[in-house]
C-alpha cells in the first residue's frame, strides 16, 4: 500500500511538473489558430495568421538568415566536434582535463559567452554580421556535438582499428571507412541537436549580429516584434520555430541511443 501510494504520489509530481512546462506552450500553439486579432480572446479557429507570415518580407529575410546560420554551423560544428571527439577519445590519458576545456560552453552562461565572442571580434576589428553569428554558433555548439559523438565512442570496438590498419590501411581511409560509419548515428544526431539549438539561439546572435537588419535571425525578429505586443502572428511564428525544434531533437535522441560523457 505505502509503495502503491509513493507511486501515485511521483505520478502526481510528475504531471504537475509538465503541466507548468507545456501548459503554456499548448496555450501559444492554440491561439495562433485564433481568427481574431486579439493575442488572448479566442474568437474561432483560422490559419490566416500562417498565411501571413509568408506575406511579411522582414520575417522571410530572417528565416533566410536563421537557416543560413544554422546550416553553416551545424556542419561546421559537427565535422569538428566528431574530429574533436575521436581525438579526445583516443588521447584518454589527459581525458579529465580535455573534457573540462572542451565542455565549458556547455556550462559557460550564455551572456558570458556572448559578451567574449563580442569583445573578440571587437579586437580582431571584424565586421560583424551573419559570419560572425555563424562562427559564434560553431564554438557554442561544438561542445554538443563533441558529447554526442563521445558517448557512441565509449561502445566504440577499436579492435576494428586495430583490424584495419593490420590489413594496411592508411589512418584517413581507416577514419573515413571503418570509424565514421560506426559513429554515423551519433553525428547525425549531433548535427541535428546542434541544428536545434542554432535556430533556437537568441542571446549569442544577439551579440554578435552586428548593426543593421541583413544579419537578423528569427529570434531576434521574434524579439523585435514583441516588445510593441503579443499578436497572433507572433503566436504563429514562434509555434513554427518551436515545430521544428521538436522535429529536429525527437530525431536526434531517437538516433543518439547513448547519452553524454559521464552518464
Amino acid at each position: 500500500m505505502a509503495d502503491r501510494n509513493t507511486f501515485r504520489l511521483m505520478l502526481l509530481i510528475l504531471g504537475l511538473v509538465f503541466a507548468f512546462l507545456y501548459i503554456p506552450i499548448s496555450v501559444l500553439v492554440g491561439l495562433s489558430f485564433n481568427e481574431g486579432g486579439l493575442p488572448t480572446a479566442w474568437t474561432g479557429f483560422s490559419v490566416k495568421w500562417y498565411g501571413s507570415l509568408l506575406e511579411d518580407a522582414d520575417i522571410l529575410k530572417a528565416a533566410g538568415n536563421t537557416l543560413i546560420v544554422a546550416v553553416s554551423s551545424t556542419i561546421l560544428a559537427t565535422i569538428l566536434g566528431t574530429l574533436l571527439a575521436v581525438g579526445v577519445e583516443i588521447r584518454r590519458r589527459n581525458g579529465k582535463w580535455l573534457e573540462t576545456i572542451i565542455f565549458a560552453p556547455m556550462i559557460i552562461p550564455d551572456i558570458v559567452l556572448a559578451i567574449a565572442l563580442l569583445s573578440m571580434f571587437s579586437l580582431l576589428n571584424i565586421k560583424m554580421g551573419l559570419h560572425t553569428i555563424t562562427v559564434s554558433h560553431v564554438v557554442f555548439n561544438l561542445a554538443f556535438v563533441c558529447a554526442v559523438v563521445r558517448a557512441r565512442l565509449k561502445s566504440f570496438d577499436w579492435s576494428i582499428v586495430e583490424a584495419s590498419a593490420d590489413l594496411g590501411a592508411s589512418t584517413m581511409i581507416t577514419l573515413y571507412r571503418v570509424v565514421i560509419p560506426v559513429l554515423m548515428p551519433a553525428i547525425v544526431a549531433g548535427g541535428l541537436l546542434a541544428f536545434t539549438l542554432s535556430v533556437d539561439e537568441f542571446i549569442i546572435a544577439f551579440f554578435t549580429a552586428g548593426a543593421g537588419r541583413s544579419s537578423i535571425t528569427l529570434p531576434m525578429q521574434i524579439f523585435a516584434m514583441i516588445r510593441f505586443g503579443v499578436t497572433p502572428e507572433i503566436n504563429a511564428l514562434a509555434t513554427i520555430v518551436i515545430s521544428v525544434s521538436v522535429v529536429a531533437l525527437a530525431l536526434s535522441q531517437r538516433l543518439n541511443k547513448g547519452g553524454l560523457p559521464g552518464q
